[in-house]
């Protein structure tokens, strides 16, 4: 169809016949070498189309569209803000989309287009910090299952902070390979607070009892972490620990009676504010007195050091 022809035929013809013309239009525009005057023709035509009666035919040029990096700038732009059947396409696959158009409509607050933009197949890092901070919880489930997400460690950790507590989000987090260490710690203290509050629970040990044995299955869980992390997150999930006032002496005992040595050496590293080298070489050979200082030195009470010794 010549395009100067196109704007006076789509007043006569048919829905069905208008979402043909509209996606032919779309695909000629984003694959044909078109000559320039014809190339402004069809761009001022898609744009007449999108005040069209019917959502079938913005929906043609969606699909026409959605995945090309030279469509019309300002044809996406309306169709990500059209009803959802129809912006769903634009804003789940669309790379003219930058990251402030996507945090924008983040920030509009829909749940589903928050779902749709955290499953696209890349999400900057800066998008998904905005989904973290301000998403609902099924959009940041749909985050974290998104591999193709770059996620930071503080994202998570907000994650983790707002929606931790339920348990799709928990589960989304606790399987995510990439989720940082004091994040899975965090979460394990929100489950036995979870637990904890059980009636079922109360009820069948006690509100006593129920506190002493989480707080032991927590401590036993916090192990069993500390062996699964990585010495590079050392400084983080102890930084943690010692703003949740859980790195006691008692804790740090615990760390080297289970064979955690590199984790107490960092535990020492941030509390005595002494360089890791220094530490390190006190551990390895360093003389009691020596050991002692750096023990005092890092806030270990002296009934502790012949314990540590």
């Amino acid at each position: 169809m010549v395009v100067s022809h196109f704007l006076k035929w789509i007043h006569t013809a048919r829905v069905s016949e208008r979402a043909a013309a509209a996606s032919a239009l779309a695909r000629a525009y984003i694959n044909a070498d078109l000559p320039f005057e014809d190339r402004c023709a069809a761009e001022a035509a898609l744009t007449l189309l999108l005040d069209d009666a019917s959502s079938k035919v913005r929906l043609a040029i969606a699909e026409a569209l959605s995945m090309s990096h030279h469509a019309p700038l300002q044809i996406i732009s309306a169709l990500a803000s059209d009803q959802p059947e129809v912006a769903s396409l634009v804003l789940a696959r669309s790379p003219m989309l930058t990251d402030a158009d996507l945090i924008d409509r983040v920030a509009g607050g829909q749940k589903a287009t928050q779902k749709l933009i955290a499953d696209r197949a890349r999400v900057s890092m800066a998008v998904a910090a905005a989904i973290a901070e301000i998403g609902e919880p099924e959009a940041c489930a749909t985050l974290l299952a998104n591999s193709g997400a770059n996620i930071a460690s503080l994202s998570f950790r907000r994650i983790a902070e707002r929606h931790g507590h339920l348990p799709s989000v928990r589960e989304a987090l606790i399987s995510d390979a990439r989720l940082p260490a004091d994040c899975r710690h965090m979460l394990l203290i929100k489950l036995g607070e979870t637990l904890k509050g059980s009636p079922l629970v109360l009820a069948l040990m006690g509100r006593a009892r129920t506190e002493r044995v989480m707080r032991d299955a927590c401590v036993k869980a916090s192990m069993t972490l500390i062996e699964c992390t990585r010495q590079e997150e050392h400084a983080a999930l102890i930084e943690h620990l010692r703003l949740r006032g859980d790195l006691t002496a008692s804790f740090i005992i615990r760390t080297i009676a289970h064979g955690k040595v590199d984790f107490f050496g960092s535990a020492l590293v941030a509390l005595s504010q002494q360089s890791e080298q220094r530490v390190r070489a006190l551990l390895a050979g360093g003389h009691d007195v020596a050991l002692q200082a750096l023990f005092r030195s890092a806030g270990l009470a002296a009934v502790t050091h012949a314990i540590i010794l």
